[in-house]
């Protein structure tokens, strides 16, 4: 494998030649947040609102972010790999304590930390497994606390599933790393946006494009027996694009592969996102 081009604290280097304290923030209390921005054919896809959506966490959080600088690195940091397709992960933590407290040190100096890999954008098929969301009530914040998600995730995977469909009380929340859109007949399906659902920069995309063409979205409060006479389901996220959801294991679907609205919000999505017309 080639050496990943990363960037720890604005200074350059590759990473497995980067070295991070044990006592930072991020490591012992998930103290941080992130953003995965991706790029195809050399261009930046919703760069802009990637960078508000990483301000708007570390406002959250009290963190501060010279946005200015940020976006320079990660512009830099690509420039540097010389790929055409991928994403950059970028986190910025509190700091990194001389001892570990609950109550962090004002002073701290922000650490930040980021990493470009190669990454083919293509159309996926996805089996998942309906969940109970485990997760923090502020899941709003693209926070790196996802513990949640990582034993849900891990234990679909057990399943033979590549994702999952998380509910609370019997309401659609999210995927495990994504949004959720289902449609009946002409109509485009998605829950809407609250402290238990992270605001996806692609769903933002999705739903503006569709919406301009004249496709009826609905955003609100979904019980997980609307997924049951969804005619199509997808999944929505910045490395994802739109992944169809051909099987749900444990409930009853009637689901159709090449649905010919998902099609449609597909063809829209990559002509408009990823071929860069």
């Amino acid at each position: 494998m080639d050496k990943i081009h990363a960037v720890y604290n604005s200074r350059f280097n590759y990473l497995n030649e980067i070295k991070i304290s044990p006592l930072s923030r991020a490591y012992t209390f998930s103290d941080s947040v992130y953003e995965v921005i991706p790029f195809c054919n050399s261009n930046l896809i919703a760069f802009e609102s990637h960078i508000d959506r990483l301000e708007k966490s570390c406002d959250a959080l009290n963190l501060s972010l010279d946005t200015k600088k940020t976006s320079s690195e990660i512009i830099d940091l690509i420039s540097r790999s010389k790929l055409i397709d991928g994403y950059v992960y970028y986190q910025v933590s509190r700091g990194i304590d001389p001892i570990r407290s609950h109550i962090f040190d004002e002073s701290l100096t922000a650490e930040t930390f980021g990493y470009v890999v190669d990454h083919t954008f293509k159309s996926q098929k996805l089996k998942v497994m309906i969940c109970e969301d485990l997760r923090w009530q502020r899941c709003d914040i693209k926070s790196t606390s996802l513990l949640g998600n990582v034993l849900s995730m891990n234990e679909a995977r057990n399943h033979g599933c590549d994702e999952v469909i998380m509910h609370k009380s019997n309401l659609i929340t999210e995927g495990g790393a994504s949004n959720i859109f289902f449609a009946n007949n002409d109509t485009v399906f998605t829950p809407s946006l609250s402290n238990n659902i992270l605001p996806g920069i692609t769903r933002e995309l999705l739903i503006n494009e569709i919406k301009n063409l004249g496709i009826k979205v609905v955003e609100g409060n979904f019980e997980l027996k609307e997924l049951e006479t969804a005619h199509s389901i997808w999944l929505t996220s910045s490395t994802k694009g739109l992944a169809q959801v051909t099987d749900v294991i444990n409930l009853e679907t009637k689901v159709v592969e090449d649905h010919n609205l998902f099609k449609k919000c597909e063809q829209i999505f990559f002509k408009k996102f990823l071929s860069g017309s």
